[in-house]
């Protein structure tokens, strides 16, 4: 099968991942684990995780059989399954698991909870991006938005999972406020976000204390563990609110200080509101719903560019610059 793989990381991905043109194909394809699905994949994305754990060189070493297929995202057909809902042809979208990855080949297996029927005229390039930001941002906020009209601040709404948020902190009846570089402000806008600073020309956690508004919940896309917005969020969030966040990796630098966001106390200089860390984790139901919302159109895919399967290490350099507008594709076998 045709695939980009990669046996070493060390001067990055975006530099090790090469075009395959005769992969082997996935341990167990002719022979499925059960409640296993052969999916022919169309359409990956790309995500920071795809390339974090790969580079980081304990997990690089220990963790990866080699060559190694990356990403996650995916959508595709069925070519064969054990499972009693799906067939062949059926189209499908979801992910993976680390570190197994593999959505950037022809055909991937995967499992129960990580692969959903497409609802039918769904785009399957639109699909792919649900995998990880898509079911990331439902999971940032449909525990804990508990009734229409709750604030929320979002900070970092033009990436790849705030695209998302925004949308779907409106489709569950949210007041949203969003921060993003001043370029991206429209689109933002055009997402549904109320208000919309530009983090380029005021210090958000200053501003947010300077406005005086009181928010329900506070999902932050961007920094790692020990930001001021976290530490200061007692001035903007209510004493019941929770401070969500996804963003890390798996370094011992970000360990430490998430730990220090969940173990400091407040009279030592901790925070002085709940500290919630997310991470995405597959969930049928939940992808069924996002699957709903993009086929009624109440959710869309931001696509910013997409790179066809050669050009695997362009998609992964982008994505590490931290400017990519919603979802970088790859296409791997195409198709609506």
């Amino acid at each position: 099968m045709r695939a980009a793989q990669w046996t070493t990381t060390s001067k990055g991905i975006e530099n090790g991942c090469t075009f395959n043109s005769s992969a082997t194909l996935p341990k167990n394809a002719s022979s499925l684990p059960k409640n296993s699905t052969l999916v022919k994949v169309a359409y990956s994305t790309i995500n920071p995780v795809d390339y974090k754990l790969p580079e980081t060189p304990i997990l690089r070493t220990l963790a990866f059989s080699k060559p190694a297929t990356p990403c996650l995202d995916f959508s595709g057909h069925v070519v064969s399954t054990n499972r009693s809902d799906l067939k062949p042809g059926d189209a499908v979208f979801g992910k993976t698991e680390p570190p197994v990855f593999g959505a950037l080949a022809e055909y991937a297996i995967v499992g129960p909870a990580g692969c959903v029927k497409l609802p039918p005229n769904t785009p399957l390039r639109d699909a792919a991006g649900l995998g990880v930001c898509g079911l990331t941002a439902y999971q940032t906020l449909a525990p804990y938005v508990k009734q229409p009209g709750m604030k929320i601040f979002i900070n970092g709404g033009s990436g790849g999972v705030g695209t998302y948020t925004i949308q779907i902190a409106k489709i569950l009846g949210c007041e949203v406020t969003t921060c993003c570089s001043g370029p991206n402000i429209d689109l933002c806008r055009s997402l549904g976000a109320d208000d919309v600073l530009d983090y380029r020309s005021v210090d958000i956690s200053t501003e947010m204390a300077r406005r005086g508004t009181q928010f329900d919940l506070l999902i932050d896309n961007v920094n790692v563990g020990g930001s001021p917005l976290y530490y200061q969020s007692h001035k903007y969030l209510k004493p019941d609110a929770k401070y969500v966040t996804i963003a890390g990796d798996p370094s011992p630098y970000n360990i430490l200080k998430v730990a220090t966001m969940f173990l400091l106390p407040a009279a030592l200089g901790g925070g002085q509101r709940k500290c919630v860390f997310v991470m995405c984790a597959s969930n049928a139901e939940e992808y069924a719903v996002l699957g709903k919302w993009l086929a009624e159109g109440k959710l869309k895919t931001v696509v910013e560019e997409e790179f066809g399967l050669e050009e695997a290490g362009k998609a992964f350099a982008r994505v590490k610059t931290g400017r990519a507008r919603g979802k970088v594709v790859v296409r791997v076998g195409g198709g609506k």
